[in-house]
């Protein structure tokens, strides 16, 4: 039979039931093919990405799966992206938390020569939020506490120096002195006065590995040292105050939290497992520990890597404003072509980038990030930054002020942003949500 006999929608002829909406076509249809109605659909929607890497969730437009991996889209042909570091960002609440735990930790855990490391820094029931994954792969969280019954790291410790050189412990060292006086910097005397007691220090102890405490007889007492002698005796004097100045600042923060740092490294610090956590849950927010002992992991975590190539490693920095809207940025920013080499992705989380001051270090490695997660940003001012940070189109920062819970706004590399819904497996909602479900009978 031929189409345009067939029967198909019934007609409303009649002027007054057309006139309550029914629909009353004035010509009768003309019969098409689906191949010829493609050109009525002018808007074709495209997925936003392809399939590489593992699912973050879908698309809101075309209801499409999202895959993504930042460190396979680094070592794509031709790249994906040119930098495997990550910013999420958003309101407390919005779900940037869980999304970490998900699509930067259990999921890319799936893969062949991957493995974690997480700054795990908000507290559930005493410890951090990421301790009972951790045991669930086979290894107990390497805890620090300000009371000194935690892990200790040592600033001195050989494996930095075999990751970053003594430029690198002297970068350090000048970074957690820093962090100890507030963020505020070490004038030139200061700073060589530290670089010359580090190399005394390095080139006089004997036997052991030198710790922190051995630096500061050695701050202040080498201003008559003969690498010296030709100064004017004002200037050596001055020497000699600049590092006394920086042997009270180390010696308040030995004082304050001599436990977590007065020591050689404790042996339970290791990166054999699929993921390991630096559980700093239990340190004070106010103060230096928290950024001290981020920096310290960091210095000691590329030096570990050095030696044990062959996978590629997802650090996670929960708390992300410590490492990059203070001195730790330089940090960051310093070894950031040696990260690359070990294969590092760096993850930092926070709540907004408002506060990081224009034209710094932590502005550029945000920035330099290709992979960008934007959970919802309540204050206008916030949501603008993002917009004009990340080059999102100028409608967007609307959009992401008014992000439902579970919502973010996603951009890669060179391609477009797109709206995306996070969804989780009933087991990554338990898993996610709280440490006690790891234990529930399945």
């Amino acid at each position: 039979m031929l189409p345009w006999v067939q029967p198909g929608t019934p007609l409303r002829t009649r002027a007054r039931r057309a006139r309550t909406g029914f629909y009353a076509p004035a010509l009768t249809g003309a019969p098409t093919t689906t191949r010829q109605a493609e050109i009525l659909n002018t808007a074709l929607i495209g997925p936003p990405t392809g399939t590489r890497g593992v699912v973050n969730g879908r698309d809101v437009l075309s209801h499409t799966p999202v895959a993504h991996d930042p460190v396979t889209a680094y070592n794509t042909h031709p790249r994906e992206v040119s930098s495997p570091n990550v910013i999420i960002m958003g309101d407390v609440g919005a779900g940037k938390s869980t999304h970490t735990k998900a699509n930067q930790v259990l999921r890319p855990l799936l893969l062949k020569n991957r493995r974690c490391v997480v700054f795990d820094k908000k507290d559930q029931a005493g410890e951090g939020e990421y301790s009972g994954v951790t045991r669930r792969y086979g290894y107990e969280p390497i805890k620090f506490t300000a009371d000194g019954s935690g892990t200790t790291l040592n600033l001195l410790d050989p494996v930095i120096a075999a990751g970053t050189g003594v430029t690198g412990q002297a970068r350090l060292l000048n970074t957690v002195t820093r962090l100890a006086r507030a963020d505020t910097p070490l004038n030139e005397w200061e700073e060589e006065a530290l670089r010359a007691a580090l190399r005394h220090t390095i080139d006089h102890t004997d036997h052991r590995t030198p710790v922190l405490a051995d630096v500061l007889p050695n701050l202040g007492t080498l201003a008559d040292d003969p690498a010296y002698r030709d100064l004017s005796a004002t200037a050596r004097d001055e020497l000699h105050r600049a590092g006394l100045s920086v042997r009270w600042t180390l010696n308040g923060l030995l004082n304050e939290y001599g436990g977590l740092l007065d020591g050689e490294t404790s042996r339970r610090v290791d990166l054999s497992g699929k993921l390991t956590s630096f559980d700093i849950s239990q340190l004070p927010d106010d103060g230096p520990a928290v950024p001290v002992v981020m920096a310290i992991g960091n210095m000691w975590m590329l030096g570990r890597l050095r030696g044990d190539r062959g996978h590629a490693t997802t650090v996670v920095y929960e708390e992300g404003w410590h490492m990059v809207g203070g001195p730790t940025a330089h940090l960051i920013k310093a070894n950031q072509k040696l990260s690359r080499g070990l294969g590092i992705s760096n993850v930092f989380v926070m709540h907004k980038g408002t506060d990081i001051p224009p034209g710094s270090a932590g502005l550029a490695i945000i920035q330099e990030a290709q992979t960008v997660c934007i959970y919802r940003q309540s204050r206008p001012e916030d949501a603008y930054w993002c917009q004009q940070t990340f080059g999102l189109a100028p409608e967007t920062a609307d959009t992401i002020q008014r992000l439902p819970d579970g919502h973010y706004i996603f951009k890669y590399g060179i391609h477009p942003e797109a709206h995306v819904q996070h969804i989780l497996s009933p087991w990554e909602k338990e898993v996610t949500t709280t440490d006690e479900a790891l234990t529930t009978p399945t």
